[in-house]
């Protein structure tokens, strides 16, 4: 068995890091961006008087980033081919985020946003695989270039993880002699809804509460009559563009359900896996910039006359964690390797539970490697002037989001315990 990183995957590393330098950097420090990023982040990122949105400012930069990164090649690296990508594989992916966030807070790599130099991109996987081609001419290439803005309306306010007994439900309406679906509901968590022109929203269409079928998707233009933004839920990590929406008798008209009509959750599930391995590959980063952080600092650091990191009590615990850390980066690898030899099906079938234990893991390590950071500076590292309760704040929700843990470990558990089953296709 060989352990190594693929030399292409290293050398493009190098890549990345001479790109990081050359030119996000400086565009890092240019006209006090910096404020983004040092202890005034929180306060410089949200609009305190616009619902705690993002600032225009910040999103500004954001945007400028990803241009950038974008003429260098390097934003739509894991993409197809065929939409300027150059096909990145599972395996170099979840290495290049855990890469990008092991250099801790940065323009380079904004995890509170989602926002990299590599970007993520699973919405165009999703118009591609399940798109009628009059919504991939539409959507593929107008996400890309910034033309559409598309939110996620798959959680309620009553319901989250129970995503087959959401109260949400469309009928068939015919207006002016066009086919349609009248859909009425309220849906939470909807993520950039502030700067979204439609928004994917699930709906029950038949079938019973319970069952997986007879969930629809639907593209629901934002500037709907009946569509409403209620209002933008505040979070322990902010600023925020979580909406909270009310749908009254909205219509939309049959092209407009996106994917097959009462299979709208395969769309939720396509590509949960993609985004939850490298999830954890970013998690296993931002952990190992904690540990790294701390050691530096417990040698640096001489209280009563000796080194931090003399003592066994500072020693201990972040040796345990470095050990976790090393553990969990070789299963995301191996795990990431693995999906790359299976189509997404076998994905599903065969490695579920393996990402979940890769998800699930990585994220509550990132939190006690944060934790443990803040512990170890003492008073500083509670600050905003160390960026340690910022990692936590950011990573303390996947936690929960992208399925909670709980319901990650229930299906390590389903197929440890045989209550799932590996079907053989």
């Amino acid at each position: 068995m060989d352990f190594s990183v693929p030399k292409e995957i290293l050398d493009y590393l190098d890549v990345l890091d001479r790109f990081v330098e050359d030119t996000i950097k400086p565009l890092e420090q240019k006209d006090d961006n910096i404020r983004f990023f040092d202890h005034r982040r929180e306060h410089s990122r949200t609009d305190w008087d616009r619902d705690g949105l993002p600032s225009e400012d910040w999103e500004n930069l954001l945007d400028e980033m990803r241009e950038v990164a974008d003429q260098a090649g390097h934003l739509r690296y894991g993409l197809p081919s065929e939409y300027g990508g150059q096909d990145g594989s599972n395996l170099s992916m979840a290495i290049i985020r855990e890469h990008l966030a092991a250099k801790g807070l940065g323009l380079h790599n904004d995890l509170q946003n989602e926002s990299s130099i590599v970007g993520n991109f699973p919405q165009i996987l999703m118009f591609r695989d399940f798109g009628t081609k009059d919504q991939r001419d539409k959507f593929i290439n107008g996400m890309l270039d910034g033309a559409y803005k598309v939110s996620f309306g798959l959680t309620e306010p009553e319901h989250g993880s129970d995503a087959t007994w959401m109260e949400t439900s469309a009928i068939p309406k015919k207006r002016d002699g066009v086919d349609g679906w009248l859909i009425n509901g309220s849906k939470t968590w909807n993520t950039g809804l502030h700067k979204a022109n439609y928004d994917m929203i699930f709906a029950r269409t038949s079938g019973d509460n319970g069952s997986p079928k007879g969930v629809s998707c639907f593209l629901v233009p934002t500037s709907s009559n009946g569509f409403k933004i209620e209002e933008f839920m505040w979070t322990f990590n902010m600023p925020t563009d979580h909406a909270r929406v009310s749908l009254k008798d909205v219509w939309v008209p049959s092209e407009s359900v996106f994917g097959e009509l009462d299979k709208g959750l395969d769309l939720a599930q396509h590509f949960v896996h993609e985004n939850r391995i490298r999830q954890a590959a970013s998690g296993v980063g931002a952990a190992q910039y904690c540990i790294n952080m701390s050691v530096d600092y417990a040698n640096q650091r001489k209280p009563f006359g000796k080194s931090l990191s003399t003592n066994q009590a500072i020693q201990f615990p972040l040796a345990e964690l470095h050990t976790e850390c090393e553990m969990i980066r070789n299963l995301v690898y191996k795990t990431a390797w693995e999906m790359d030899q299976m189509t997404k099906p076998e994905v599903s079938i065969n490695l579920s539970d393996k990402v979940s234990m890769c998800n699930y893991r990585a994220n509550r390590m990132v939190c006690e490697a944060a934790d443990q950071a803040i512990q170890v500076h003492g008073g500083i590292g509670y600050s905003r002037h160390k960026p340690f309760e910022h990692i936590y704040r950011h990573h303390r929700r996947y936690r929960i989001t992208e399925g909670s843990e709980e319901i990650q470990i229930r299906k390590v558990a389903g197929y440890l315990f045989k209550f799932l089953k590996r079907e053989k296709k």
